[in-house]
């Protein structure tokens, strides 16, 4: 046999390999790496996900935290995985943030982990607390335009999405707040209760718990019509902001390499839960939009996402990292 016959022979095992593992995948416990500390929308949402995908795949998904680095540790701990499809990345729109954070990665951006699918979107608010002297958003951008970084806003730290959606807010109603970051979202969320900060941006899903809890109230929301569980809330076109539409979603990233065919039973079983009525109920409890983008719309969308954080990052006095 020569030698040319036995390395045909090789790769057309380990080929059929490969494909009998994928057509068998999930065959034990997939392992969902969440680049945050617990609590976070990004968070949430991927654990109820994770119990949907193991209610229908009849195997264990969990879920493990792994912090630090504005998610960039938890995701090159996914990225130097095994491309199989049982270490996955979840993460939200900060991902195409990452790239203007930071001088350089530990991973290549656009390369090293492929888009799987994202679902469960969530607009973005304007948060303030409940007896805040600010009663519409037009009131406090009115503030802030008579008084330049006088209105204030906190963050979970410089570089992050809160703080860049808020930079873009300003950019987008031509005017300058001042920016407050903290440790992290829960620290920036007790000030905003507190009165210590006048507003804060935010997904809704990480700030329902204060509204439902009547501690604080939404200005307005970004997206194209109002929610359902926010019914008396207006989205930012009712108040008087036009073009400021942004969306953050969860989604999910699999290792570079990761065979074809787990790539698609993955979306085939995100595409399932989220049409089911439990998936749209959990959605709208957080006051976020059940849906689901398969790889190719999620991959269009984070490139055009990307490209357009760079533009914001421009005009923010923000130095990468």
């Amino acid at each position: 046999m020569t030698t040319r016959t036995r390395l045909l022979i090789a790769s057309v095992a380990l080929a059929a390999s490969a494909l009998a593992q994928a057509q068998a995948w999930p065959a034990k416990p997939v392992r969902i790496i969440v680049p945050y500390a617990p609590g976070g929308s990004v968070d949430v949402v991927t654990r109820r996900i994770a119990a949907k995908l193991q209610e229908q795949t009849g195997q264990t998904f969990f879920v493990e935290n792994k912090a630090g680095a504005t998610g960039t540790i938890g995701l090159a701990t996914v990225v130097q995985s095994s491309a199989d499809g049982y270490t996955l990345a979840a993460n939200d729109t900060t991902y195409a943030l990452l790239p203007h954070i930071f001088k350089k990665l530990p991973f290549d951006h656009e390369k090293d982990l492929l888009p799987v699918g994202a679902y469960v979107f969530a607009p973005m608010s304007v948060v303030v607390k409940a007896d805040s002297k600010f009663k519409t958003l037009a009131e406090l951008l009115a503030a802030a335009k008579a008084q330049p970084e006088k209105v204030t806003y906190g963050t979970g730290g410089a570089g992050t999405t809160p703080h860049f959606v808020s930079e873009a807010l300003g950019i987008a109603s031509g005017v300058h707040f001042m920016h407050v970051p903290y440790k992290g979202a829960g620290e920036a969320t007790m000030a905003m209760l507190s009165g210590t900060i006048d507003f804060q941006v935010a997904s809704t899903p990480g700030v329902m718990s204060q509204v439902k809890g009547g501690k604080a109230r939404i200005l307005a929301v970004s997206g194209g019509k109002r929610l359902a569980a926010l019914p008396d809330v207006p989205t930012f076109t009712e108040a008087g902001l036009k073009n400021f539409g942004l969306i953050n979603f969860t989604g999910l990233w699999a290792p570079k390499g990761t065979p074809q065919t787990v790539i698609d039973r993955l979306q085939k079983e995100l595409a399932t839960a989220m049409t089911s009525a439990d998936m749209k109920a959990f959605s709208e409890s957080i006051a976020s939009e059940p849906g689901f983008w398969d790889a190719a719309t999620f991959g269009k969308d984070l490139q055009e996402r990307t490209a357009y954080w760079g533009k914001v990052a421009a005009n923010t006095a923000f130095e990468r990292q």
